[in-house]
């Protein structure tokens, strides 16, 4: 019976907190950017919320893959 590997649990936990921190930063980053459309500012702010928006996505991916990987085991390649 396979055990779980709890410091890859913990990083897993750690990639979805991140996750759960860029889930309320991104939106709040791009509202400011198309609240202040005439401000020279808007197409970097933008951008980086878009970024960040991304980011998020990506982290919650390889968190959820993670912990899944920690409670499972890492899959392998047999021939």
């Amino acid at each position: 019976m396979r055990r779980t590997d709890k410091d890859m649990l913990v990083t897993g936990l750690k990639r979805l907190g991140i996750t759960v921190v860029l889930m309320f930063t991104a939106p709040l980053v791009l509202w400011q950017a198309f609240k202040n459309q005439e401000h020279f500012l808007f197409w970097p702010v933008c951008i980086l919320g878009i970024i960040l928006a991304s980011y998020a996505i990506f982290m919650g991916f390889k968190g959820i893959k993670t912990i899944v990987n920690s409670v499972f085991g890492v899959k392998t390649k047999s021939n």
